[in-house]
């Protein structure tokens, strides 16, 4: 799926799964031509917000690609759109927000649907749950109880204040406006922070996420972590240097990589994050994850890569197109693209899924704007508003 610069959409992949908007209804076909602002999606479903304010949904009919309960209220007025895995929420103009999905995953909202007919800013969702932020610094919560949706034991401390939320697979943490992080959800998800709580009462500027853990950077440059060990819950072995200095925390699935005011990097988690091996080649510059490996794009434009090798965490092949010139670096579940300042674009990790981008190599040469990434493969816009795929096929 790409939404093009003239508004309209184009959808290729697994039919049943969204891939294909043509063969769901020509109402769905016709209202993707034009007029598209934004386009989201979970693994089975997709949904578009145009600039009248209107809602398309199409994918998997039971995780939200059928919205027609709800669809009288998706005529106007969605301005944001969140998503679970299995269920979608949308927040309209006057602070309202409407669900829809798979009940069991927050596409259920009845309980609690009265609490946010009005003056909800932001919702955030994890892997099976919603968090509704109001105007007020009040957070909502739905979905799988056991996994974030219940916030009952919390509740006091999430009546005014907050001001982030970030959601992993299943746990939620709040950032109030004191500094302070509040935590919920699934214990070993780092829903339970109470052994580093005493570290987390001041001070947290930004939260960080992997799959299965947390990090809080704070205002004097400090990390700390909490949650599932080998999801970067456990950083003991590095906290000597997680102290004082850190400027930039990224997470993907199993690991995170901390960016220090000196350029150097940390990473800790899953064990294949090491960066021990290329640590002297990093310089300040900025880190970006998929779902295995690292990224980091140097300020001179050269790219260090470590991880899974198969990943993109071996980028040995075209290394020598690394080296100078790289603005920024993109990634899918498992592959990397980095697109140079003259508008090409080298692709490396996992070939299946958009690390071999060899058969559209000769449109990849310049002139190339942009490029996003879904969990599979990659799609480009050129500047003359073309836009080229690889990957999954059937994604």
């Amino acid at each position: 799926m790409y939404p093009r610069s003239d508004g309209s959409v184009i959808t290729w992949g697994d039919a049943a799964y969204g891939g294909d908007s043509s063969r769901v209804d020509f109402v769905v076909e016709h209202g993707l031509q034009e007029g598209v602002v934004q386009v989201v999606g979970h693994g089975f479903a997709f949904v578009a917000i145009k600039s009248d304010g209107s809602v398309i949904t199409w994918g998997d009919a039971d995780n939200g690609g059928d919205s027609s309960l709800v669809e009288h209220r998706l005529r106007e007025g969605v301005v944001q759109l969140a998503f679970t895995s299995w269920a979608f929420a949308a927040v309209k103009s006057d602070g309202s927000v409407i669900t829809w999905g798979d009940a069991d995953a927050g596409g259920d909202s009845s309980l609690v649907e009265h609490r946010f007919q009005e003056g909800v800013v932001r919702v955030v969702g994890n892997g099976y749950a919603f968090a509704a932020i109001k105007s007020d610094g009040s957070v909502i919560t739905w979905g799988d109880a056991g996994e974030g949706g219940d916030s009952s034991l919390v509740e006091h401390r999430l009546q005014e204040g907050v001001v982030q939320v970030v959601g992993n697979d299943q746990a939620f943490a709040a950032i109030k406006s004191d500094g302070s992080v509040i935590t919920w959800g699934h214990a070993d998800y780092g829903g339970d922070s109470s052994h580093v709580e005493h570290r987390l009462q001041d001070g947290v500027v930004q939260l960080v996420c992997t799959s299965g853990a947390f990090a809080a950077i704070k205002s004097d440059g400090s990390v700390i972590t909490w949650g599932h060990a080998a999801s970067g819950g456990d950083s003991s072995l590095f906290q000597h240097r997680l102290q004082e200095g850190v400027v930039q925390v990224v997470g993907n699935e199993g690991f995170f990589a901390a960016v220090k005011s000196d350029g150097s990097v940390i990473t800790w988690g899953d064990a294949e994050g090491d960066n021990s091996d290329i640590e002297r080649q990093l310089s300040e510059g900025q880190v970006v994850g998929n779902g295995f490996a690292f990224a980091a794009v140097n300020s001179d434009g050269s790219v260090i890569t470590w991880g899974d090798a198969d990943a993109g965490g071996d980028s040995s092949h075209v290394e020598h197109r690394l080296q100078e010139g790289v603005t920024q670096v993109v990634v899918n579940g498992s592959a990397f693209a980095a697109i140079k300042s003259d508008g090409s674009v080298i692709t490396w990790g996992e070939t299946d899924v958009g690390g071999d981008s060899s058969l559209v190599e000769h449109r990849l040469q310049e002139g190339v704007v942009q490029v996003v990434g879904n969990g599979y493969a990659f799609a480009a816009i050129k500047s003359d508003g073309s836009v080229i795929t690889w990957g999954d096929a059937g994604k």
